[in-house]
């Protein structure tokens, strides 16, 4: 006969089995699902100010965005989504720098809440400085990404359908009296 140890590491076991078996289900039927869902972005106001950084001593430009923003990720929920974390990314060019990304929004969207984005005139939350003087006249491209965060499984990392297009203007803006 089996001690009561030995069959109740038997059930453990078993039960272990099951439930990683269980998992890796969920995990595979949702691999497959398009997470992709088109957003339409606006920029309502832009204008770049030339700060003075207090670390080097050099001024640097800041641009200052307003934004609005739809889309509807109410289908991206399923069973296998906890939570959506949603980012706002501004993309432009530089002669110092091929590539310059900065994320100037995010929210994070858990299951049950609303879902649906509807946004206007909203500020940005994180700050949009350039490591130099090189933000005027640019162009930048705003685009909204998002992860999508499993009950289990692989986190996947959605990228944008479309981006908006703007250019930030030549002349710095003037600080009030």
């Amino acid at each position: 006969m089996h001690t009561v140890w030995a069959r109740a590491n038997a059930v453990f076991a078993f039960s272990v089995s099951v439930t990683a078996s269980v998992a890796f289900a969920c995990f595979l039927t949702t691999h497959v699902l398009d997470n992709t869902r088109p957003a339409t972005i606006g920029v309502d106001k832009a204008i770049v100010k030339n700060l003075k950084d207090f670390y080097v001593d050099q001024k640097k430009d800041l641009g200052i965005v307003h934004f609005s923003l739809k889309a509807n990720l109410t289908d991206v929920f399923n069973w296998n989504c906890k939570q959506l974390f949603l980012y706002l990314m501004a993309e432009y060019e530089t002669p110092d720098n091929k590539v310059n990304q900065v994320v100037l929004w995010d929210k994070i969207i858990r299951r049950g809440e609303n879902a649906v984005l509807n946004l206007r005139k909203q500020s940005t939350k994180y700050y949009f400085f350039d490591d130099g003087s090189n933000l005027r006249g640019r162009e930048v491209k705003l685009s909204l990404h998002w992860n999508v965060i499993p009950n289990t499984g692989y986190m996947w990392m959605v990228k944008p359908q479309s981006h908006h297009s703007f250019i930030i203007p030549e002349k710095y803006a003037i600080r009030k009296q």
